[in-house]
């Protein structure tokens, strides 16, 4: 069982007070009563010792002379040597309790020549002083060694998350260089060929779905710019992004989808979110718009963000494939809803995508009005056993 350190040093200090009255007691009980008197006030005063070392010092000196005790004595000077760093004081509290066990009490008629000139009493006065100061002092360095070696390992620390901070960096840096080389070069190639189609064709809906091409070729060639600055910064001087897609730009992503899709967004209008919740919308139906038109082409989608309280709630449902039964899209990898999923978490809201009965999918997210003010579970969806995640 460990023991605070606090109650370790209050049950020490008990242990070294009873100690103290004993000796007090064993010392001078044939003693005169002002013996007694200072040598229980030396144990006594072994209670502060820790906030007050000189003082409890001074304290025990009297009863060294007179009563010949040594637990409170020697107990304060090791404490003196411990809590302090002037040698000095430290030398002067030795010299006096030396001299308390060598010199008689009374001093009348004691014959100090011949106790100075005995040299197995200065080595027996000089070890009983000595010992409490070199064991104050080992404690005092091997404090100040603990301190400095925590010093050390959180320096440490410090250097190894500077060094993986650089590592990232660099990574991120790869990760922009590999980007830019390879999608942005492609990208504008599909955004120059469909220009040039746009300006050669004579049908009109070839140079419709041209100019769509087009323009997405070139929204995504800023997102990705935008994407490559963020991960060319440090993360102390990030770049401003440009203003990010927001609820009222989910029309637009809807004409540009090509899809056959209906919008009822008529609720949220006069209503305001986070910008996090808001871009985390957007993203919900673009990603659902995407799987729409790779796994049930031509089906009719029904996009609906609406307010649920101070919540938002987007929901996607696309109908079965055109001749087909139910959902028989091909397999994906199903980054794509796992990402929405840890965006809604990540908001504190609830994702759920799964098939419906005729046939369809329905995408649905809810994100909570506030940062943080909503747990996942809390916002109406009822909970998804794992095997009932789609693949998608």
């Amino acid at each position: 069982m460990t023991v605070a350190p606090r109650t370790r040093a209050v049950l020490v200090d008990a242990g070294l007070v009873g100690l103290a009255l004993l000796d007090a007691w064993l010392s001078n009980a044939h003693a005169t009563s002002s013996a007694l008197t200072l040598s229980v006030i030396a144990a006594l005063a072994l209670t502060i010792r820790r906030r007050h070392p000189f003082a409890v010092f001074a304290l025990t000196v009297p009863a060294l002379f007179s009563g010949y005790v040594l637990i409170a004595p020697l107990t304060a000077l090791y404490t003196v040597a411990a809590a302090t760093r002037n040698r000095w004081p430290t030398a002067v509290c030795g010299a006096l309790a030396g001299l308390g066990y060598l010199l008689p009490w009374p001093f009348d008629g004691a014959d100090l020549v011949g106790l100075f000139g005995d040299p197995l009493g200065l080595i027996y006065a000089t070890v009983f002083a000595g010992g409490p100061v070199a064991l104050g002092l080992l404690a005092r360095t091997r404090r100040e060694l603990s301190d400095r070696f925590d010093e050390l390992t959180a320096g440490q620390e410090r250097e190894r998350e500077l060094l993986s901070r650089t590592v990232l960096a660099e990574e991120r840096t790869r990760l922009a260089r590999e980007m830019h080389d390879v999608v942005s070069h492609q990208v504008s190639l599909i955004a120059v060929q469909a220009g040039a189609l746009s300006t050669t064709t004579s049908d009109g809906q070839v140079r419709e779905a041209a100019d769509t091409i087009r323009r997405l070729s070139v929204q995504t060639l800023t997102e990705l710019r935008q994407m490559v600055g963020v991960l060319r910064s440090s993360a102390e001087q990030a770049p401003e992004l440009a203003p990010q897609p927001r609820i009222s730009d989910i029309p637009r992503l809807i004409r540009n989808s090509g899809q056959d899709a209906a919008l009822d967004i008529r609720r949220t209008a006069g209503r305001s979110w986070p910008d996090a919740v808001e871009r985390a919308a957007y993203r919900t139906v673009q990603e659902a718009l995407t799987n729409a038109g790779k796994h049930a082409g031509g089906a009719q989608v029904t996009v609906t963000v609406a307010p649920s309280g101070p919540d938002l709630c987007v929901t996607v449902r696309n109908a079965p494939p055109p001749g087909a039964r139910s959902y028989s899209g091909p397999a994906g990898g199903g980054h794509g809803l796992v990402g929405l999923r840890e965006r809604a978490e990540q908001l504190g809201g609830a994702f759920r995508a799964e098939r419906t009965a005729d046939g369809g999918f329905t995408v649905k997210a809810v994100f909570p009005g506030e940062p943080d003010s909503g747990s996942v579970g809390s916002t109406g969806l009822p909970p998804e056993a794992p095997s009932a995640r789609p693949a998608r």
